[in-house]
């Protein structure tokens, strides 16, 4: 079921908001289970059974670590917990993947390949394994306690809003709010605002830049011209942004209307001026997961240099994989990786020196050349995408076959979008408004946009058929 669907917008979410407001406190986190439940079986009506048991395991992992009163004890059943989360995670995530590339070695070796019929990956799985083993390391540092209800800790990790595709959420920033909660009508406002901000980025720039990328993207190479793989390339840096910041920005709003308070999860990453501020501002869930979860663990910045260079790789390098069970996506995590090592190299010094716009087309350079990488089938594909991005390869290709009105809207609407304007905009309106007449006017004024906003999506939303989420399938 997704955010962007009719059936959500207009019968599920209504349904469980009303139910929320109207039932006694007891009742309410029964209330959300079900919902996330029905919510995540609506899709994976088999494979519920996968969550259901990374709920009970990680749920008892926490109590036996935390009755724990030998550190030796904890250990064991920590690396319990890690090993199961990473072997439920590892086979349906990686198995084909592990199995195609031992085949094709086999293959080389002129031995018999091994076979494996195609294993389904579950919806969200990444997200909510990582949630589950941040709980239990989190008990094991004894940073929370941890939690003796079944109920209120499957829904943490089922909870609707944010189980497909995150943001991901840390234990101990949701823990009271699970406890108790209060939804007062602002609280409740913004979250109808941060929801439609959301769906509207998510109908009217991802999904028409969306459609346009995966055309040209799937063009043969000899079709592939410079012009045409430029606009391919800028749509995709624009969807993929868009596209995962309103889902993003969906579950933050719907999160608030049901009471709880999620960190932000995006942060305008393409206004960066080196990579690292790029990962500071990007997915901030899953980099902040990837800081305390592994590279402090591994020695973080306090190591030799060239074991913190080492580190980074190896972040990088299982971050890509997190991504997909590719050999793209590794290289991508790699890429990225590398580009981190060098700024701590002295790179990052010589950006200090530069003029804004430079370090920005740094920034943009390097992170476009990762999304070729991310995007293409394979390898191969995406060479030849940057080869024909530098002016090599074929010169065929006709750009305007792909652009239309809506589309080049969708264009100026990402540009625009990408960076802080609209925050901007907005400070400097309210700064101006002295008086509470004029700061009402201006209430009045946004709530109309809103609506208007949510008219014009929900018009797409009806209209349109192209309508995914590209974060669904990792």
């Amino acid at each position: 079921m997704l955010f962007s669907s009719p059936i959500f917008i207009f019968l599920f979410l209504p349904l469980v908001l009303t139910a929320h407001l109207v039932l006694p406190w007891r009742l309410k986190n029964v209330l959300l289970l079900g919902a996330s439940l029905v919510f995540y079986a609506w899709g994976e009506s088999f494979y519920l059974w996968i969550m259901l048991f990374s709920i009970a395991a990680n749920y008892l992992f926490g109590l036996a670590i935390s009755g724990c009163t030998r550190g030796d004890r904890a250990r064991w059943w920590l690396a319990g917990a890690v090993v199961t989360n990473l072997a439920l995670l590892g086979w349906f995530k990686y198995a084909n993947f592990a199995v195609d590339n031992l085949s094709s070695m086999l293959l080389w070796l002129d031995l018999r390949p091994v076979v494996l019929d195609p294993v389904h990956l579950p919806l969200g799985i990444s997200f909510f394994t990582f949630q589950a083993l941040s709980y239990v390391v989190d008990v094991y540092r004894r940073e929370v306690p941890a939690q003796r209800r079944l109920g209120d800790f499957g829904l943490y990790v089922a909870s609707f809003p944010q189980l497909i595709a995150g943001p991901i959420v840390r234990y101990h920033d949701v823990a009271a709010q699970i406890d108790r909660r209060v939804v007062d009508a602002e609280l409740f406002a913004s979250g109808i605002r941060r929801f439609i901000v959301g769906l509207a980025k998510k109908m009217l720039i991802a999904n028409p830049l969306g459609e346009v990328a995966d055309q040209i993207f799937g063009l043969p190479a000899s079709q592939l011209g410079t012009t045409t793989a430029w606009l391919g390339i800028v749509c995709y840096t624009l969807q993929i942004y868009f596209d995962f910041s309103a889902y993003s920005d969906m579950a933050i709003g719907l999160g608030r209307m049901l009471g709880f308070r999620f960190l932000e999860n995006f942060n305008y990453p393409y206004v960066a001026r080196s990579i690292q501020e790029f990962w500071r501002r990007w997915h901030i869930s899953l980099s902040n997961w990837f800081r305390d979860y592994l590279y402090i663990p591994l020695g973080g910045n306090r190591a030799r240099p060239l074991r913190v260079y080492g580190n980074l790789l190896v972040v990088f390098l299982l971050c890509g994989l997190w991504h997909g069970a590719s050999w793209n996506f590794i290289w991508w995590g790699l890429h990225h990786g590398l580009f981190l090592v060098l700024e701590r190299l002295g790179l990052s010094q010589v950006l200090k020196k530069l003029p804004a716009p430079v370090c920005h087309l740094y920034v943009m350079a390097v992170v476009m050349i990762g999304w070729v990488l991310f995007r293409a089938d394979d390898l191969p594909h995406a060479l030849h995408w940057l080869a024909t991005l530098a002016g090599a390869g074929s010169i065929a290709g006709n750009p305007n076959a792909y652009i239309s009105n809506e589309v080049l809207l969708a264009l100026l609407l990402g540009l625009i979008g990408a960076a802080p304007v609209v925050p901007w905009v907005r400070s400097l309106v309210l700064r101006r408004l002295s008086s509470g007449r004029s700061r009402l006017g201006y209430g009045v004024v946004e709530t109309l946009a809103g609506s208007a906003l949510f008219a014009l999506s929900a018009a797409y939303l009806a209209a349109g058929t192209y309508n995914p989420f590209i974060y669904f399938r990792f």
